[in-house]
């Protein structure tokens, strides 16, 4: 068989056919008395073969080295192609990102677009002073649904501060990621709720807290639905955050975060600023009182229960404080003595 009707078989061109028999990918089996190339059977296969080896995303050398070496084991190649898929896969899927996230800022030219490809380049970059940078930039950026707008800032999308958000361990460029956020406007409480069902415990936090500074009923409803999380961690940033906001909703988890002595003094200020009424702040007293009775509760936490009864007005604390002064633990009833003096003194 002729080149020509070779290459109408195979689809692959006649100059592509020169190509591998210069590069010794297959030789045709013999010529015609005019010295034209003659291609056997065995000849149309291997052509078949080299395609479709070419088709996995070999290289012409790996299609040759795996046709004729006799000891050559595909699992191998294989492996390795998956591996160099995968990384292929992941470098486009990272453009297709940036991409998406340009497009999202809506940039009126090319250099609105250069803008925003350099904050995205500085909030991943290595310096935590280049993404702390960034970060204030983008804080001071016009966000769409954002009140705020300089006129000369293009806003960066909020996808791109939420991956840095909960990416970034560094305290000073986490608190400028959340500043940013804050003023972000529609779409961050529902991805950084996302970011709460993680399962890395780290991501999970600094949802909760970039979670915890965004104003609206949304980003209340997330933290809400936060106190109910399994890690304590997640429902004591929840409960903080909440109470804060004059959700009585959040006191079982205030109590417990006194109990395990993790920001039990904002957790302790937190209660006092609820107890704005007799209901709750008798409540509130409840709650501890019961905490205090439990015979699991250590001695450590059970002085910081007493503590928190010195910031809930009204007569159920009262009583409670006069109990606890003839507590069996010394330290609580010092400590209830103390507090009730001061409650008279005032």
């Amino acid at each position: 068989m002729l080149i020509g009707e070779v290459a109408r078989r195979s689809g692959v061109s006649a100059r592509m056919l020169r190509h591998y028999e210069s590069l010794g990918l297959v030789r045709p089996s013999g010529r015609t008395g005019s010295g034209y190339r003659e291609y056997s059977e065995e000849d149309i296969r291997r052509i078949f073969h080299i395609e479709s080896l070419r088709a996995l995303g070999l290289s012409l050398r790996e299609v040759k080295r795996a046709l004729d070496d006799a000891d050559f084991t595909p699992s191998t190649l294989v492996d390795d192609l998956i591996r160099r898929t995968r990384e292929r896969i992941a470098a486009e899927t990272e453009l297709l990102t940036r991409l998406r996230r340009i497009h999202a800022a809506d940039p009126a030219g090319w250099e609105d677009a250069l803008q925003v490809v350099t904050l995205l380049q500085a909030l991943g970059s290595k310096s935590a002073d280049a993404r702390q940078r960034a970060a204030l930039a983008s804080a001071s950026s016009a966000f769409p649904g954002s009140s705020a707008s300089s006129g000369d800032e293009v806003p960066v999308p909020v996808e791109a501060l939420v991956e840095a958000a909960l990416g970034e361990s560094d305290p000073n460029v986490a608190g400028a990621l959340r500043w940013a956020l804050a003023r972000s406007g529609d779409g961050a409480p529902a991805l950084l709720a996302e970011g709460i069902g993680s399962p890395v415990a780290a991501v999970r936090e600094r949802a909760v807290r970039s979670l915890a500074v965004l104003p609206g009923g949304e980003a209340a409803g997330h933290l809400r639905d936060a106190l109910a999380h399994p890690d304590p961690v997640v429902r004591g940033h929840a409960a903080l955050a909440i109470g804060a906001r004059g959700d009585t909703d959040a006191v079982p988890a205030l109590v417990d975060l006194l109990e395990e002595g993790r920001n039990d003094t904002d957790a302790a200020d937190t209660l006092s600023v609820l107890a704005s009424d007799t209901a709750t702040a008798d409540r509130i007293a409840h709650r501890l009182v019961e905490r205090l009775a439990r015979s699991t509760t250590r001695a450590p936490a059970r002085g910081r229960l007493t503590q928190a009864l010195a910031g809930i007005p009204g007569t159920r604390a009262s009583q409670a404080l006069a109990e606890l002064s003839h507590d069996a633990d010394r330290a609580v009833a010092l400590t209830a003595t103390y507090l009730l003096d001061l409650r008279d003194a005032r």
